[in-house]
């Protein structure tokens, strides 16, 4: 049975340095030491409870400035169109976005991180832990698909507009 409609609510903001995409980081492993605020709804505060022992957290966001989406897009760190499902590029049918980043300290509702590739402004959906021995693939050969000779140039490529109508 397929659902017509899902709704979420936001439980904060993501907030950065950066105030539009262009020249923001296109994955959390480009924003080394870029550091930013998640001001969370106060009445989710309770849910922050023994977050505080995790040096890495998800970060599952709504892409606000994504409009529309195109099954195939070119992405970032190529040159040749591609299914949007085999890419992260924010230009989907349902505008969700996810970083792992760094949790530098938790005060009241605000949540101080690192390593931020998010522009400021962004809607947060939900926090997670991130569990390196739940989020890796063991004993499986991994294969990354057309990103296999192209990851590492995530380090130093910046966001364009080349997502925004």
């Amino acid at each position: 049975m397929l659902i017509d409609k899902v709704t979420y609510e936001p439980i904060g903001t993501i907030h950065s340095p950066f105030k539009n995409l262009e020249g923001m980081p296109i994955q959390p492993v480009g924003a080394k030491g870029v550091e930013g605020e998640i001001h969370l709804d106060e009445k989710y505060e309770e849910g922050l409870k023994d977050l505080e022992g995790f040096s890495h957290i998800v970060l599952i966001y709504h892409l606000h400035l994504s409009k529309g989406y195109s099954l195939q897009v070119k992405p970032f760190l190529d040159t040749v169109k591609r299914g949007i499902f085999a890419t992260r590029a924010p230009k989907r049918p349902n505008a969700i976005g996810m970083s792992v980043v760094c949790l530098d300290k938790i005060e009241g509702s605000t949540v101080y991180i690192s390593n931020v590739d998010v522009v400021d402004g962004t809607p947060l959906l939900d926090i997670k832990p991130y569990i390196p021995n739940f989020d890796k693939c063991k004993g499986e050969e991994l294969r990354i698909g057309w990103f296999e000779d192209k990851h590492e140039d995530a380090n130093h490529k910046k966001s364009d507009d080349r997502f925004v109508d």
